[in-house]
């Protein structure tokens, strides 16, 4: 059994390699904001990815201040996103199908004339 903790720093995995795949350039502020931790956790998320070997740092040629890097994925780093992907993808299934399965249950204990309008059955 996957701890919660490991899930969630899977799932912070998961969102810095796809950002990265799009767009390399972003920076550390930049994946914090949008990924929803602090810069000194996306710092310490980064220097995680490149010491197992999923990314790699690079000049980005295209910024002005030449001290900026570019994020890549190394050829570990897509299959590894490809395989965290999935399970992403299955856990997300599995609580998508048990909220559906509570939805359910409540919508039958509270009965077809209180639920709500504007919400399918079939949701």
């Amino acid at each position: 059994m996957t701890s919660k903790r490991t899930k969630l720093q899977e799932d912070t995995y998961f969102r810095v390699l796809r950002l990265l795949q799009e767009s390399p350039e972003m920076s550390q502020r930049d994946l914090a904001a949008a990924v929803g931790v602090s810069v000194g956790g996306m710092h310490y998320v980064l220097n995680a990815l490149i010491e197992k070997g999923l990314i790699k740092l690079g000049n980005f040629t295209a910024a002005e201040d030449k001290r900026r890097y570019a994020y890549i994925l190394t050829p570990r780093g897509i299959a590894e996103k490809a395989a965290i992907t999935k399970r992403f993808l299955e856990r997300k299934i599995e609580e998508y199908d048990a909220l559906k399965a509570e939805i359910e249950a409540l919508r039958d204990e509270l009965g077809d004339d209180l639920v709500p309008h504007g919400t399918g059955r079939n949701g």
